[in-house]
């Protein structure tokens, strides 16, 4: 993939009220997270947010194995069916987490995203599946990643696992995201890692960081919550307990010339000397 060499064009200066939305989903009853989703995205514009995130596989629960091809979307259908007109009347950017999605016979981990005025500006498919859980043997991976822009500012899109493999942050970094959104579904038993990995992948790219953990439990396993956003310095700007909850902040953009001036990493870079 071609990508530019330093990502020093720094898109306006205007301000977004972010809301991360950490939602506790029920394994496997997509009817009852589709409205639970609505109710807490409502509750988001409400208090003044003009975008919002949802966690990673909202509809289905990370994951139902059982049937999984039947209780997943198909081809994103009902997520848009929700998203879209629901964007449009509250005027406000969804970046719908994802949700597993059947698409071509395979179910995948699909992240959608809606702009104001409920167009879907992008569609990511997983790429790295967490092998440890065995996700690679219920859900297809992705092939390739996904920028987009949201009022007037580039943004970029990684599903939780995805977070351990720096290459895929720096790529985006270097097409100029200046704000990346993280769903995720992060364990409780490895809080620290998320917490370590996503202030690391602010810093060392220097740009906006949103993380969207769940919360609950699905079977044994307990999730972590602990969503939060992250300035260009790796700065806590709003942070989540352990339950369910909205946490928002409002993301300067125009500190992001600033900080790359401060310490010029992307200039500074010797790509003639990594092989990855």
């Amino acid at each position: 993939m071609s990508v530019a060499a330093c990502p020093n064009q720094i898109q306006g200066g205007l301000r977004m009220r972010l809301s991360v939305i950490q939602m506790d989903m029920r394994l496997g009853e997509s009817a009852y997270n589709f409205a639970h989703a609505e109710a807490l995205l409502r509750r988001a514009a409400a208090e003044g947010a003009d975008t919002a995130l949802l966690p990673e596989t909202w509809n289905t629960g990370f994951f139902p194995a059982d049937h999984l091809p039947e209780r997943s979307d198909r081809g994103g259908e009902a997520v848009k069916a929700l998203c879209a007109p629901l964007a449009r009347e509250l005027n406000m950017n969804i970046v719908a987490g994802s949700v597993s999605d059947r698409r071509g016979g395979r179910v995948y981990n699909t992240a959608y995203v809606f702009d104001r005025q409920g167009a879907c500006l992008a569609a990511y498919d997983k790429t790295h599946l967490f092998t440890p859980m065995g996700e690679h043997e219920h859900y297809a991976a992705g092939d390739h990643l996904t920028a987009f822009s949201l009022d007037g500012h580039k943004c970029g899109l990684l599903i939780c696992y995805d977070l351990r493999f720096p290459e895929l942050f720096r790529t985006l970094a270097l097409q100029g995201v200046e704000l990346l959104f993280l769903p995720a579904q992060w364990p409780a038993a490895r809080r620290y890692h998320w917490e370590t990995l996503t202030a690391a992948r602010a810093i060392e790219n220097q740009f906006f960081l949103a993380a969207c953990n769940s919360c609950g439990t699905a079977g044994e396993t307990v999730f972590g919550g602990a969503s939060r956003i992250l300035g260009p310095r790796g700065e806590l700007l709003a942070a989540a307990g352990a339950g369910e909850e909205i946490v928002t902040a409002a993301l300067d953009f125009s500190v992001l010339a600033e900080v790359r001036a401060a310490i010029n990493v992307f200039h500074d870079r010797r790509p003639e000397l990594y092989r990855l």
